[in-house]
């Protein structure tokens, strides 16, 4: 976990300070006559008068004691910003997510089981169809049907559940798709097992065997995938939140990489690579419950 989180903030860090720009003149405005002592001082104040290896070492030491720096543009800390917006991105992720996790596994399970058929046709016709539309035409598409037209939703977000719903289903759809698309291949590979038919053929229920074999076995490389896609949607969904201007990670770091906020860019990376480390972790110890011949060890 350790070494992930150092190799990708290495990588960042380098990335950004090699790219063309001055990350000073955010701080101190693009005038070229401005003060060559107020420009030393900023770039002493935030340590940009170090070398990369030395700006690195220095960010990596205070980020161990939780400190992400503080920001260019407002100076305040990194994570007294970035907190609010935290917590705005994990409310929409877990809704996101919800619905992914319904939607998806249920119309997949359905697929599988009643497959060849129109609703198994049609399902992959739409979730095809689904997976092919870029987030931002189907954030466009609900924000006029649903919210213009309709109004049934505000336009922009908001901290109610109405103005919750609008995001989260387009963050949704496309997961949707693939998860339903994922469920109803494994589900079938499980049903052709040879378990799965000798378990019909010992007369256990239907139900029985579809909840504990066939569900269980299926599952755990939907459950990889709801992993990783929870944690992108935590790491902040940039063109959904710029859509329905909402509030979250996704958001900052936008108006961050516009304003040259090195800070700001690098805390949300770091704090969006610890989750999906984190993540990683919970999905290795929920495949152990769901398949028992798999060991931790």
């Amino acid at each position: 976990m350790v070494i992930v989180l150092i190799g990708a903030t290495m990588v960042l860090f380098a990335c950004l300070f090699v790219l063309p720009g001055d990350p000073v003149g955010s701080i101190a405005g693009s005038d070229k006559a401005r003060d060559p002592a107020v420009v030393a001082e900023l770039k002493a104040r935030y340590g940009l008068d170090k070398s990369l290896p030395e700006q690195y070492v220095n960010y990596v030491s205070k980020v161990a004691t939780g400190d992400l720096g503080e920001d260019f543009i407002q100076r305040r800390e990194v994570s007294e910003i970035l907190g609010p917006k935290l917590a705005n991105t994990a409310k929409l992720a877990l809704l996101a997510i919800a619905l992914v996790t319904v939607f998806g596994m249920g119309v997949g399970i359905i697929a599988a089981l009643y497959r060849y058929s129109i609703l198994d046709m049609a399902t992959t016709f739409f979730t095809t169809m689904a997976v092919g539309f870029p987030t931002f035409v189907i954030g466009m598409l609900l924000m006029k049907w649903f919210a213009v037209e309709l109004q049934w939703f505000p336009q922009l977000g908001g901290d109610k559940l109405e103005g919750m719903v609008l995001p989260a289903v387009t963050l949704a759809i496309t997961d949707i798709a693939f998860v339903a698309r994922l469920t109803r291949g494994t589900m079938l590979e499980v049903l052709r097992a040879d378990y799965v038919k000798t378990a019909v053929a010992k007369g256990l229920p239907r139900r029985r065997v579809l909840f504990k074999h066939v569900l269980r076995n299926s599952s755990i490389p939907v459950v990889t995938y709801l992993g990783i896609s929870f944690g992108a949607l935590l790491g902040g969904a940039l063109i959904t939140e710029a859509i329905f201007n909402w509030d979250g990670v996704g958001l900052a770091l936008v108006q961050a990489i516009q304003q040259q906020n090195n800070p700001i860019v690098i805390g949300v990376v770091t704090y969006s690579v610890a989750i999906f480390v984190v993540l990683s972790l919970i999905v290795d110890l929920l495949y152990a419950a769901l398949d028992p011949r798999i060991r931790l060890s």
